[in-house]
C-alpha cells in the first residue's frame, strides 16, 4: 500500500522511490529517495556514498583552502583555484613533513603568508622567539637618559 502525504507531494509531485540501504561497516540503515526506477538498489546506494565523497571534498575545500572567489561560471574557472588552492596545501605539507613541525598547516600557512615579501630563511619564523637576545644591551646602543 502506497501512502501519500499532501507536503511531500505538493514539494515533490512526481513519484518517488525509496530506497533503503545497510551498511555493513557501520551498521546504520540509511534511506534515500530517487525518482529513478529503472537502476537497481545497490547502484543507488553506490552513486550516492560518491555523490557524499564529493560533498565531503568540498566541504574539505572550504575548511582548509582560502579561495575567495571564483572567476566565472565556466569549469575551468573553477578547477583553476581549486588546484592552486589544493597545491599550495599539498606544498605546505611537504614543507611541515621535511622541516618536522608540529604546527597544523592552517597556523602555518598564516606564518607564511606573513613575511611573504621580505628576505628570510625559511625556518627563521618556525624558530622561537629567543627573547633574552633581542633584549641583551650592546655596547654600542645610546643612552635616552644619561642617569
Amino acid at each position: 500500500m502506497r501512502r501519500q502525504s499532501f507536503y511531500p507531494a505538493k514539494s515533490y509531485p512526481d513519484p518517488l522511490r525509496r530506497i533503503p540501504y545497510r551498511d555493513a561497516k557501520t551498521a546504520k540503515t540509511l534511506i534515500f529517495l530517487t525518482n529513478n526506477f529503472l537502476l537497481p538498489t545497490l547502484t543507488i546506494a553506490q552513486l550516492y556514498k560518491c555523490r557524499w565523497q564529493v560533498e565531503l571534498f568540498f566541504t574539505w575545500v572550504k575548511q582548509h583552502l582560502r579561495i575567495q572567489k571564483f572567476y566565472g561560471l565556466a569549469p575551468q574557472a573553477v578547477k583553476t583555484p581549486i588546484w592552486i588552492a589544493i597545491s599550495v596545501y599539498v606544498l605546505l605539507a611537504i614543507v611541515r613533513k621535511r622541516l618536522r613541525l608540529e604546527r597544523n598547516l592552517y597556523p602555518l600557512s598564516q606564518i607564511l603568508s606573513l613575511p611573504l615579501f621580505e628576505k628570510m630563511p625559511l625556518l627563521q619564523p618556525f624558530s622561537p622567539i629567543n627573547d633574552s637576545s633581542e633584549l641583551a644591551p650592546s655596547g654600542n646602543q645610546l643612552k635616552l637618559f644619561h642617569l
